[in-house]
């Protein structure tokens, strides 16, 4: 029995480049694939601190289910940017052979896919290396206090030396340019602003700022309570110059500053990505496979495109593709934080992939 794909476009179109655009003329080139939803921390603004359900083990996609995913979305639809995330997408025993799958892969263009991975860094020390080998070509790591008692407090875990020396083994491979990822939030981490960016540019890391999303447990996000783009600016200038980045934006969710040299480091880039308060829905250009196979078109969307039932039920890469083109065209304007009908999507941040 056919597949009911709801995309009305010329299947035979699908042998050569098939954009995924939305109906507001946007086009996915960077997928987002989480691996799994279970992590070895426990983020205050990501999971509560117990009772969290994992998916079971056979609806989440088999190493084969999440290479084939991947292929079809690399060679059939455009997409040129893979980014590995979770949960925990370390604790995916296979993740080198996962990676070394998609490196092998070819782009509608001819080229290699770009590969990165999203984690908290723990383990990554001692697999860096064979990363690399496999094919990826960078990083970007979770590290929201460099003090050893807050860091504890907000991942509900002590495992801060973890973390650098993740940064560290990174940066010696050359996973770079190294990302370090930061949620500053009011009353636990705001003394971290500028600790952190003088620890990623004394070192040539990348540090991005993040304004904490309502993406954690249910009715704990107060947008009051959030460190906004503006205030984390004015803290930088405290000890920075900062000047806009001269190179465009483009689809990129961070906005960038250069930071002028000094006397202590020797200058760099400095992001904020502002999702709350400065949103770049209107050049969104990803796409996101959850660990259990279903297709979400936005970070925040509260509907899904089942792509694992119909591939386990016989689906050819064609009739799968067409699915995740319907999927994709309903994607809306923007994810609507702030308006009085917006919705926190059902699943949690490490139920979705960063």
């Amino acid at each position: 029995m056919p597949i009911d794909t709801g995309y009305s476009g010329d299947v035979s179109e699908l042998a050569v480049q098939t954009p995924l655009v939305d109906a507001f003329g946007r086009t996915a080139r960077d997928l987002r694939v989480s691996l799994t939803d279970r992590c070895n921390l426990r983020c205050t603004y990501c999971m509560p601190a117990e009772g969290m359900e994992w998916l079971p083990t056979d609806k989440v996609l088999s190493d084969a289910e999440v290479i084939r995913m991947v292929r079809i979305a690399v060679e059939t639809l455009g997409i040129v940017k893979v980014r590995f995330t979770g949960g925990e997408p370390l604790l995916r025993k296979e993740l080198e052979d996962i990676v070394a799958a998609a490196s092998a892969m070819r782009t509608v263009d001819g080229g290699s896919p770009e590969l990165m991975l999203t984690t908290n860094g723990l383990g990554l020390e001692h697999r860096a290396q064979a990363l690399k080998d496999a094919g990826l070509d960078r990083v970007n790591i979770s590290l929201d206090s460099l003090d050893p008692e807050r860091y504890a407090r907000l991942a509900r875990r002590d495992r801060l030396h973890d973390v650098l020396a993740a940064i560290d083994a990174s940066h010696a491979v050359g996973l770079t340019p190294v990302k370090v990822n930061s949620v500053i939030m009011r009353g636990q981490n705001e003394q971290d602003i500028l600790p952190l960016a003088d620890y990623c540019l004394r070192r040539g890391h990348q540090l991005r700022y993040i304004e904490q999303m309502p993406l954690g447990p249910h009715d704990q996000w107060d947008r009051s309570q959030m460190v906004t783009q503006t205030e984390i600016l004015d803290t930088l200038r405290e000890q920075y110059v900062l000047t806009p980045a001269s190179t465009p934006r483009g689809a990129a969710p961070a906005e960038l500053w250069e930071v002028a040299p000094d006397e202590q480091q020797a200058g760099g880039r400095i992001g904020v990505i502002a999702s709350v308060t400065n949103p770049f829905c209107g050049s969104c250009d990803r796409t996101r496979l959850t660990a259990d196979g279903q297709m979400r078109n936005c970070l925040f969307s509260r509907t899904e495109t089942d792509l694992r039932g119909p591939l386990r039920a016989g689906a050819s890469d064609e009739e799968i593709a067409r699915l995740w083109l319907g999927g994709q065209f309903e994607k809306r304007a923007g994810h609507g934080i702030g308006e009085p009908t917006f919705q926190q999507p059902d699943r949690n941040m490490s139920a979705i992939g960063g």
